[in-house]
């Protein structure tokens, strides 16, 4: 095992697998690990989600994942920023914080934006604001970018839990069919 690289999923509930009947088999890291096996690939990922997580969060618990070999880093946060009301502009700072801290201790590690659209409850100048973040900051530090990763899911009743918010097993897999040819291509 001392040829394998590590892929850190940094996320919220989207990542951890929240309302999974088994995260472990079933959350979006653990599909992008099958499509990885299935390629022959040498990559491990850990799965570095929390359910509820705001950027402020994660930026707090970020050193906990940095002291080990880091390949890839991929980052999926900000919506729950967005629900509680945090400015487009703190989100945006503490994005960058913490792409700044794995760049520090991982120089060589290749980064990844999830992106986000904007729930319809939230309003059209917040909502631009907030939705242009994602793209702003991928731009800004060379990551590799997948626009809106729930495309495909979001709004569909079949491939989400019965709150609406969260993907169930077959949302994830589609999920993860749509952010693997980007992650692929960094492997």
């Amino acid at each position: 095992m001392t040829n394998v690289r590590n892929i850190l999923f940094f996320g919220d509930s989207l990542t951890a697998g929240y309302g999974l009947g088994n995260h472990k088999a079933e959350s979006f890291p653990a599909l992008i690990q099958q499509k990885i096996d299935a390629a022959g690939l040498v990559y491990h990922c850990i799965n570095g989600g929390l359910s509820g997580d705001t950027t402020a969060g994660g930026l707090m618990r970020l050193e906990y994942w940095m002291n080990r070999p880091l390949h890839v880093f991929v980052l999926e946060l900000g919506v729950n920023d967005i629900i509680r009301g945090i400015s487009p502009q703190t989100t945006t700072k503490n994005i960058q914080a913490i792409i700044d801290k794995v760049k520090l201790k991982h120089p060589n590690i290749k980064l990844v934006m999830l992106g986000m659209e904007i729930p319809a409850f939230i309003p059209g100048k917040f909502a631009a604001e907030f939705k242009a973040i994602f793209r702003r900051v991928a731009d800004a530090n060379q990551m590799a970018f997948v626009p809106f990763y729930l495309d495909g899911v979001a709004g569909k009743a079949h491939l989400n839990l019965p709150d609406g918010l969260h993907p169930n097993a077959a949302g994830y897999k589609v999920m993860a069919d749509s952010v693997w040819p980007v992650l692929k291509a960094l492997l």
